[in-house]
């Protein structure tokens, strides 16, 4: 038994959980969320304010799936009862981020600003100029988001310049100390 599948997820006041034929919809004060699951390996069930997910069978394919279900149920039920957040931080000499509408623009040390639109789902706040929240109530999108905009100018290892998440510790090489002949 998986120690995270067997775990039943408790459903917080205000929420409902629907089990429809091959997808889980779950609604909350913050917004609704559909995740698609397989039938064939495992079943949801809804009863006593409780989730339970059990899977069919006991090979390796049926164990993967018992464990992803439920965290993923799990993740839902908390992204409609309070948002999932990721914070990014931004370092380097005039390096700076600002909101102007729906679009994120970032100056970065290139030529020109760098123009990021926020999807649909997702809300990105600036704080500081050194600093992007990016909140949802899906986690997967709240992820993708934060890394997509990580990835526009990666923590560089020499300077430790770029954007990275927040606490996120930068291996910093030394670099080239100068060829002695």
């Amino acid at each position: 038994m998986s120690k995270i599948g067997k775990r039943p997820i408790p459903i917080p006041a205000g929420v409902k959980v629907e089990v429809l034929e091959r997808e889980v919809v779950v609604q909350g004060p913050l917004g609704t969320l559909r995740c698609p699951y397989e039938p064939e390996y495992v079943t949801i069930q809804v009863e006593d304010g409780v989730v339970r997910v059990e899977r069919k069978g006991d090979r390796a394919p049926f164990r993967a799936r018992h464990g992803l279900y439920r965290a993923l149920i799990a993740n839902m039920v908390q992204g409609v009862t309070k948002k999932w957040e990721k914070e990014l931080e931004i370092h380097g000499l005039g390096y700076r981020a600002k909101l102007e509408g729906r679009t994120l623009v970032m100056e970065l040390g290139f030529s020109h600003p760098v123009r990021f639109p926020i999807p649909q789902g997702v809300e990105v706040e600036v704080p500081e100029p050194t600093r992007i929240v990016v909140r949802g109530i899906d986690k997967y999108l709240v992820g993708q988001v934060a890394a997509e905009i990580r990835k526009i100018k990666p923590p560089e290892p020499y300077r430790g310049t770029g954007i990275r998440y927040k606490g996120e510790e930068i291996v910093k090489k030394v670099g080239k100390l100068g060829a002695k002949a």
